[in-house]
Order: structure tokens, then sequence, then C-alpha cells
């Protein structure tokens, strides 16, 4: 068994949005197969916007991508060799070795997937990441509960389509926000009870307009205007998960926001987080998620991107808006 893979290393840091001049694809080593060590043959990829801000040498809450190395990201993929006996060969596991055909290492970077009847591709979506931070994010960062007023911003996306979701299933309004026709009626199929075409008409009015009493809590994954929008439209003791910001990743000049002084009057609350503040809560999210999903309550969308050539477009394609749901790589 051959002991290097095809990986997409970190070529250059970019300035403003990456283009692919930024990426190599080339082998990696994947090393001897040392004792308590497994061997994994990846099959799905995700692509992620805080991907994005790894590729900058700054401090953040995960390390830098480093230049010349391999990229890291989520992965799904079956067991090829085990040296480990907590892994057999062909049993499916999740992990972070992602943006490389194979990869191998201690049996303690893998976790076995949980005993759920569905698609492997999952455990990157709705049962993985994507849905772990939508979950957090609303109900413990934002502490939401039956009744509130929910604003979400790229509602259309991998995580804002599963807060859109867990907020109904929850006994919430849900207001959300999306670029372009397409993805609105989507947002109006998951069951939003209001949604708002960004790129139709100024995000402002029209969320003034669609909860006219306010909200009480807002889900962010875009920062700027919408943002901006929320401060307007927040009504007393709002509660704001801040997720993404994902209009500034790429060097956007600092919004100038009209309506942060509502912080004050509207006593709002605003909490950043990431998913792995709560885990000591995964059995909750995994009970509750799982459940959901089995009874169809919580629905995904994947756009999919094949092999591993695609894995860089597949990312810039977040920036462009161009993928519905969750962007995913099959290998």
């Amino acid at each position: 068994m051959t002991n290097t893979t095809r990986a997409w290393h970190l070529k250059s840091r970019p300035q403003g949005t990456p283009t692919m001049d930024n990426f190599e694809l080339k082998d990696a080593p994947l090393g001897e197969l040392q004792d308590g060590w497994i061997r994994v043959e990846n099959k799905w990829l995700s692509v992620d916007p805080y991907m994005r801000g790894r590729m900058n040498d700054v401090k953040s809450y995960v390390p830098p991508f480093q230049v010349g190395e391999p990229m890291q990201g989520g992965a799904v993929g079956k067991v090829v060799e085990s040296r480990s006996p907590d892994f057999a060969e062909g049993e499916t596991v999740f992990h972070l070795q992602g943006w490389r055909e194979g990869a191998a290492g201690p049996a303690d970077q893998f976790n076995k997937v949980p005993p759920l009847p569905v698609e492997d591709f999952h455990w990157l979506g709705n049962l993985g990441l994507t849905g772990a931070t939508a979950y957090f994010g609303l109900l413990r960062a934002a502490q939401a509960k039956a009744g509130d007023t929910v604003f979400v911003s790229a509602a259309a996306g991998a995580v804002g389509s599963a807060v859109v979701q867990i907020a109904k299933a929850m006994g919430m309004n849900v207001i959300g926000s999306a670029g372009g026709a397409e993805k609105v009626a989507w947002v109006r199929e998951l069951g939003a009870d209001e949604a708002i075409d960004y790129k139709a008409e100024p995000i402002v009015p029209a969320l003034i307009k669609a909860a006219p009493k306010g909200i009480d809590v807002y889900f962010d994954n875009v920062g700027g205007e919408h943002l901006d929008a929320a401060f307007a439209a927040a009504r007393q003791n709002a509660r704001f998960a801040i997720c993404g910001m994902i209009e500034g990743y790429n060097g956007a000049p600092p919004h100038g926001f009209k309506y942060i002084m509502r912080v004050i009057a509207a006593r709002i609350m605003m909490k950043g987080f990431i998913y792995t503040d709560y885990l000591p809560e995964m059995a909750d999210f995994y009970r509750d998620m799982g459940g959901w999903v089995s009874s169809g309550k919580v629905t995904s969308r994947e756009t999919v991107r094949d092999g591993i050539e695609a894995m860089p477009e597949a990312f810039l394609d977040l920036f462009r808006g161009a993928n519905m749901g969750k962007m995913l790589v099959r290998l």
C-alpha cells in the first residue's frame, strides 16, 4: 500500500479573495503505519467558509495553514488498514484530515460515526460541524426558545438552512435572508415564515417589513448590512449569535454600522461562538439532531463536486454564492 496521498497544499497566502494560484495539488507522505494508528481512504470532503481565515498568518481559534503544507478540513472515509484495537477495516470514520485522498494517524484523531441510518456525507453536514454550529449557536449562544422571532442570514447556506429548520422544530417564528429567487424559494420550503431576497431589496427595510414587531434572535453568518439590519429590528433583550461574518473574510472594508447604538437601548446581547465550545454537550446534539434528521423534520440539500481536483474551486464557490446548502467534494 502506498505511503503517500494526493493532497492540496497551501502554495501561498492570498491577498483578498483566494485564487487557484494559492493552491497546489501534490503528493504528501502518510508515513509508516505505527501501533495504535489507522489508515483511511477518504470518501467525502467538506469545504467551509472558516477555512478562509486559516489561510492567513494570524492568531485565531484554530492555527493557520502553513505555506507548503497540506491543508485540513472535515472528511468522512473508510478504514482500510488498522493497527488499533478500537477500529476495524471497513468502519466509517469522520476526522479533520481533509483536502486529501487518504489519511493516517493515531486512532484518537478519528471518530466512528454513531449508529444512525443516514448516508455518510451527513456527518459533514447536519450531523457534523455544520449542524452542531447551527444547534449550539441558536439554542445555547442565542438562548432561543419557543415563540421567539428568529432572523437568519445566509439562510440557504449549510449552517443557515439548519438553523431555519431547528428553529421551526422548536416552535419559533423564522425570517431567513438569501440571495436570489431560487434560494429564497428553498428557504420557504424549509419552513421559514418569511424569506427576504437581499439581492432584490435593501435588507434593512425588508427586515423591518418582515418583522414589524421586531426580532428576538439574530443568527449571524454574514455580518455587514445584515448585522446592521438586525440592530435596527432588535426587540428589547434581543440575543445575537455571531457565527460567520463571511462578508469580511476576503478583506472587504469594515462596514459602517448605522444602528449599532441600539445595542444599548435594546439591551442586545451579542455572543461569538464556535461549536467546539460545547463539546461536552454533543450527546444532546446527537440525540436531538439525530431524531430530527430521522423523522424528516430537518432535511438537507448538498452541492456536490466530484474528484480531489475539484476541491479549491468548490471552496472558492462558497464566496461566489454558488452553493445551495452544504458544499461537498465526493471522492
